[in-house]
């Protein structure tokens, strides 16, 4: 039994942050070009500063993971928040670049991993700890870029695609449901690299 939940803990896991990224490039998917770079106000980030934060944090928090501390001396994080990529191209390439450090650390990691040590910021973390800590991370980060996305989508184009059940469609969806139909989470959240 033990075994079961450690390897349900990876997969499920590695689902949640496949979940999230595909959440956030479908939002991103919908945004104009010019919103992707936009604040809303003079203390908020753009999609693109969001990103770029992100793949900052992946890079240093899954690089070497098991080996070095999480956060990185060649991390700077305050310039994260500055110089924006500047195209939708640049801010896809950074997005990936950072995913990429997350996946390779996590997909070989065995049961045995999972009780390991791991530090960030010198503070000693199970690798349990430190995946949930990042779970919660880029979670709030994707929710940060689906409002943003939708926001200004609406206000450039005022059209806009839900990404989960859409507003007025719930009674639908539970049909649906206890149909056999999969929900667009369901299938989002299964459908990993896709």
């Amino acid at each position: 039994m033990p075994h079961q939940l450690s390897t349900s803990y990876l997969r499920d896991s590695i689902g949640l942050f496949h979940y999230y990224k595909k959440l956030a490039e479908r939002a991103m998917a919908q945004c104009p070009d010019e919103a992707l770079f936009t604040t809303l106000d003079p203390e908020s980030n753009s999609i693109a500063i969001i990103v770029k934060h992100m793949a900052g944090n992946m890079r240093s928090r899954f690089r070497d993971f098991l080996t070095s501390d999480g956060e990185k001396p060649d991390r700077h994080r305050d310039t994260e928040f500055e110089h924006p990529p500047k195209t939708r191209a640049e801010l896809m390439e950074i997005w990936e670049s950072g995913w990429k450090y997350v996946f390779d650390a996590l997909e070989p990691l065995t049961e045995a991993d999972l009780t390991r040590t791991v530090t960030i910021r010198t503070e000693p973390h199970s690798v349990m700890q430190a995946v949930n800590r990042q779970v919660a991370h880029y979670s709030h980060h994707a929710g940060q870029i689906l409002l943003l996305a939708k926001h200004l989508t609406v206000s450039i184009t005022g059209k806009w695609e839900s990404l989960s059940v859409p507003r007025g469609k719930s009674a639908e969806m539970n049909v649906n449901v206890a149909a056999g139909e999969t929900s667009q989470r369901a299938t989002l959240f299964s459908s990993k690299k896709s």
